[in-house]
């Protein structure tokens, strides 16, 4: 994979911070944006610029057929069985809160909802509400010792008896990858509902929703390449068809008088209001960056990466790395690495970083229980995309230490 090359596809990447040019080690809160992205929805823009579904003049018949193309785009790419189990969102977090809204009616009062210990708020926040709602009641899954998310206990906690199950696919703090495929057959014999957040997940590996056996998967536009604004929920059809509306009005309707409303099909039916048309576009644009790459040159030189950045930052002493080693059995860690520098605070070990041209992301990363747990309040992150080169890590490793010999004579 000729990373160069690669990367002259991305023209953020291509300034100076300072002096120094830009070396963008903070993919996993936004990804960068191929010319292709930008290309696609400025083409829109100048060219077809109008609303979707229903009118009946040329240019918003074009912004339809690229709007549903882009539903089926993503019904390939994530493996849907059809592709009314696509839903546009504006982000991972409405998607999850559509869900949670949409499942308030099958919830009962003692029910119990099984939330990962790892998890970004995106995935708490919205179950803890839906539980005072309902009267059901959120609980933890441990982590091990090692911040690995603990079977047994997870097993236990299934047998006493959950509604629903809400797992992270890959820590977007810790970088570790969960076995959502056996996690969620355990759920699924237990009969509770899964979710997993892939907003982590889908630009580092395949994703195969109908191999994970989840009912929903979520994930967001500007993780993967794409632009923000956009989001997807994939449901199981069955059970998607059950959510009530989070949001209601025009586009989701099938009749409305001021006697009743009777709400559309799938996927009109859960797409309330004017979509992120423009978003969308890029979405599909992404996917098509994505597709067009070798995924298992990617993956490798990832995993190149991520073992360069780990072994750097061991080697510097007066740093904490929090996320686990690759433990034997279970899937390498992806995309990123949460550490600290000694006893420092992690925003001012972030600005010396950014004093030569390192950007990489600090303070609790939407995920406060976690530092709880981890014993600190916050810690820095590097996460790595497919246009990072080792040449970033290296500069990156450099940089640290320079940090620590300031710091931490």
């Amino acid at each position: 994979m000729n990373i160069s090359s690669l990367r002259n596809q991305f023209p953020a990447l291509d300034q100076h911070i300072g002096d120094y040019p830009l070396v963008y080690l903070d993919t996993a809160a936004t990804s960068q944006k191929p010319r292709q992205v930008l290309d696609a929805m400025a083409h829109f823009l100048t060219t077809d610029n109008a609303n979707v579904h229903r009118a009946a003049h040329t240019l918003s018949g074009r912004a339809t057929a690229s709007y549903e193309a882009v539903r089926d785009k993503l019904k390939a790419f994530v493996h849907a069985g059809r592709r009314e189990e696509i839903i546009f969102t504006h982000g991972t977090t409405e998607a999850i809160n559509l869900v949670a809204n949409g499942l308030k009616h099958r919830l009962n009062s003692g029910d119990v909802i099984l939330v990962d210990s790892a998890a970004h708020h995106a995935n708490l926040v919205p179950w803890q509400q839906l539980a005072a709602q309902t009267g059901a009641r959120v609980e933890a899954i441990p982590l091990t010792a090692e911040l690995r998310l603990d079977t047994a206990a997870f097993e236990a906690q299934l047998e006493a008896g959950a509604a629903l199950v809400a797992l992270g696919h890959v820590s977007n703090v810790l970088g570790t990858v969960n076995d959502v495929n056996t996690l969620c057959a355990m759920a699924r014999a237990k009969g509770a509902l899964t979710l997993v957040d892939g907003a982590q997940a889908v630009a580092h590996q395949r994703v195969d929703v109908t191999d994970i056996g989840c009912d929903f998967y979520v994930f967001s536009g500007h993780k993967m390449y794409g632009p923000d604004g956009v989001g997807v929920l994939y449901g199981r059809y069955e059970v998607l068809d059950t959510l009530t509306p989070l949001l209601t009005g025009g586009e989701m309707i099938k009749t409305v008088s001021f006697t009743g409303t009777e709400f559309g099909e799938l996927p009109n039916r859960l797409e309330a209001g004017t979509p992120p048309i423009v978003s969308v576009i890029g979405l599909g644009a992404a996917i098509d960056f994505i597709n067009s790459l070798d995924r298992q040159a990617v993956l490798a030189h990832e995993h190149d990466l991520m073992a360069r950045l780990r072994a750097g930052l061991e080697a510097v002493l007066q740093i904490r790395i929090h996320s686990p080693r690759d433990a034997a059995g279970a899937a390498p860690n992806s995309g990123a690495i949460a550490f600290n520098l000694g006893d420092e605070h992690h925003q001012d070990v972030g600005i010396l970083l950014d004093q030569q041209g390192i950007a990489v992301r600090c303070g609790h990363h939407c995920a406060m229980p976690l530092m709880s747990l981890m014993g600190v309040k916050g810690c820095c992150r590097a996460s790595i995309g497919l246009y990072t080169s080792p040449d970033d890590i290296d500069r990156f490793l450099a940089a640290v230490k320079e940090a620590a010999e300031l710091l931490c004579p």
